[in-house]
């Protein structure tokens, strides 16, 4: 395990107990931190000067699961965005009469302080006008980024007979809870390591680098199989066209026994103080899971140093 930069862990327990951690460094310079709480009723948010000082930051919850019907149950994986001039927070959740009904769904900030100034509901992700698919099954994980001044939404959703299998898709952004174009399948788990205990792609997070632009993803259930894969496509590319995008063979990030860290995956990309690049992920300490993985609660933010390589490719590295 490894220490620096203050009291700034890398590579061991950042955050406990928070699962899908999402952190952005705003404009201002502050940073923005969200995840899953254990009990999934939620979305939470902490802000700070530093990333070292989000672990002793107030959490405020900015938004509670309804009683009742959509958004009432399963509140996953909260990221928080500043697009189209406001601060959005995309997230998924389920339906307590139907458990395994996930949907995206967004909130959109009413103020310019998204600590402070209320949050109203948006509904569920809209899709475009020729789209018949898009969110219409078992889909979550929306994340956002933007690219010589267009935005795209990658989201994981499920399709299938019987054992449905969860991929990853690609779309334009025509509002912040609308999307532009119809999907496009961006990839699905075609190896051994994407299906432990399910078939997964899911959790993309993107972060753009010497001409490149690079999607991290996560695979398999959600206890000690969980992974992190890695696509990427060059700059200039079409962004909607799947065949520009390359899927690397093997897992970026995956359990390390000999450093105790289990399951990593679900990450985002933020940068330190000094601007250097950092992934936030969430793992496990303990290879026996008690109960259901989905609910044990011990999946832990972790910070870790993002390293390049000398052929511009990201290193996953436990140092």
């Amino acid at each position: 395990m490894e220490k620096e930069n203050g009291n700034l862990k890398y590579n061991e327990i950042w955050i406990a107990q928070r699962a899908d951690p999402y952190v952005l460094k705003a404009p201002s310079g502050c940073y923005y931190f969200t995840a899953s709480v254990p009990a999934y009723d939620s979305v939470v948010l902490r802000r700070a000067d530093t990333l070292a000082g989000l672990v002793d930051a107030e959490e405020i919850v900015v938004w509670r699961k309804h009683e009742s019907g959509p958004m009432s149950l399963h509140v996953w994986a909260p990221e928080i965005h500043y697009l189209f001039g406001k601060w959005y927070i995309y997230f998924a959740a389920g339906d307590k009469d139907d458990i395994w009904e996930i949907r995206p769904y967004v909130l959109e900030c009413q103020g310019p302080d998204p600590m402070k100034d209320e949050w109203v509901e948006l509904g569920k992700m809209q899709r475009a006008k020729d789209d018949d698919f898009s969110f219409e099954a078992f889909s979550l994980d929306a994340t956002i980024f933007e690219h010589r001044g267009i935005c795209y939404c990658v989201w994981a959703e499920k399709t299938g007979v019987g054992k449905q299998i969860s991929n990853l898709y690609i779309a334009q952004m025509e509002t912040a809870n609308k999307l532009k174009t119809v999907q496009v399948l961006l990839t699905t788990p075609d190896y051994d390591w994407e299906r432990y205990g399910f078939w997964v792609n899911e959790g993309p997070a993107v972060i753009k680098r010497n001409g490149k632009i690079f999607l991290t993803y996560s695979a398999s259930d959600t206890g000690i199989y969980y992974c992190m894969g890695m696509l990427s496509v060059d700059e200039d590319a079409d962004l909607l066209d799947p065949r520009m995008w390359k899927k690397e063979r093997y897992p970026v990030l995956q359990t390390d026994y000999e450093k105790g860290v289990y399951g990593p995956g679900h990450n985002s990309f933020t940068v330190d103080e000094e601007g250097n690049d950092i992934v936030v992920f969430h793992a496990r300490t303990e290879k026996e899971i008690t109960g259901n993985p989905l609910y044990n609660p011990n999946r832990h933010a972790m910070l870790m140093r993002l390293r390049w390589g000398e052929d511009g490719k990201p290193v996953f590295r436990f140092e």
